[in-house]
């Protein structure tokens, strides 16, 4: 489905830096490149690809390494994620990436991009309605 809301200029950048990531995968087992673009609330902007490994369980996503470049640089709050993958159709981020986004912005707004120019947004809340989340002496 394409976004009906418009695609702003911030949001274009987002878009170009996730698809030059994206050509830095590294993917010899599925082939499927995803590059990511993480925009933070004090405007940085911190980028991301999927590594893959032999041993599939130390496979990182696009998502989690831009997450964990902007928390090694101190940032922690989130507003906005651009993914992109090289098929048509969009790819939201996997469990895994949800849970971890969710540690530092539950309301972050997520735009998931196709490469014919389909877009997919949504926050981060509706990809994980009911998330696990854990304050010191109960989970819920």
């Amino acid at each position: 489905m394409k976004s009906s809301q418009a695609i702003t200029e911030k949001e274009k950048e987002l878009i170009e830096l996730a698809r030059t990531a994206l050509q830095h995968a590294y993917t010899p087992y599925s082939g499927f490149k995803v590059g990511a673009a993480l925009l933070t609330g004090d405007n940085q902007i911190f980028t991301g690809c999927n590594v893959e490994n032999t041993s599939f369980g130390l496979t990182v996503c696009a998502e989690r390494n831009a997450v964990y470049a902007a928390v090694c640089k101190g940032d922690t709050k989130f507003r906005k994620l651009v993914i992109i993958v090289e098929q048509e159709n969009p790819s939201l981020p996997c469990g895994a990436c949800r849970q971890v986004l969710l540690e530092f912005s539950p309301e972050l707004e997520v735009l998931a991009v196709g490469n014919t120019g389909q877009i997919q947004r949504m926050k981060l809340s509706e990809l994980l309605p009911h998330a696990f989340k854990y304050k010191p002496g109960k989970i819920r």
